[in-house]
């Protein structure tokens, strides 16, 4: 069947697909260790949360706009994360009031074994790439970090 002039173009994927489908399968592998870690509570909609830089000293409306989440869906999430003792949420040390969101001993555990993990993915994906064509992507990647594009 002919593609219709409407259609969005199939091959080769735009920037959107090259990137989520990665990231995709990192949060799956993400979850997937960190369960069999004895994290087991976790689930992808906590890494909105728990995702570097972490969310110490963080209030939740600063957290909702970096996962890009209501306020009531971050504070629900924040409800469970505190529940399973990941985070405490305590009043802000300056005069603005408000809540920050910090990790507990639990959330930092989880948070190193992410850490660990990441850096299994990394190694993993030189040997796909090979060295030298991985650190050009992390360059790459890296260059967008901080600009208005990413912002």
């Amino acid at each position: 069947m002919p593609q219709s002039t409407d259609d969005p173009p199939q091959k080769p994927p735009l920037i959107g697909a090259l990137l989520r489908v990665p990231a995709l399968a990192i949060h799956r592998k993400l979850i997937r260790d960190l369960r069999a870690s004895g994290f087991d509570d976790l689930s992808p909609p906590h890494m909105a949360v728990i995702q570097y830089p972490g969310p110490d000293g963080m209030r939740p409306s600063a957290l909702a706009e970096r996962a890009a989440m209501s306020k009531q869906a971050m504070n629900q999430l924040l409800k469970t994360l505190e529940g399973m003792g990941y985070i405490t949420r305590s009043a802000a040390p300056d005069d603005a009031g408000g809540t920050v969101v910090n990790f507990t001993d639990r959330g930092r555990a989880a948070y190193q074994k992410m850490a660990d993990i990441l850096l299994d993915i990394e190694r993993e994906w030189a040997e796909e790439l090979g060295p030298k064509r991985f650190q050009e992507l992390k360059t790459l990647l890296g260059d967008l970090w901080d600009t208005p594009l990413i912002r």
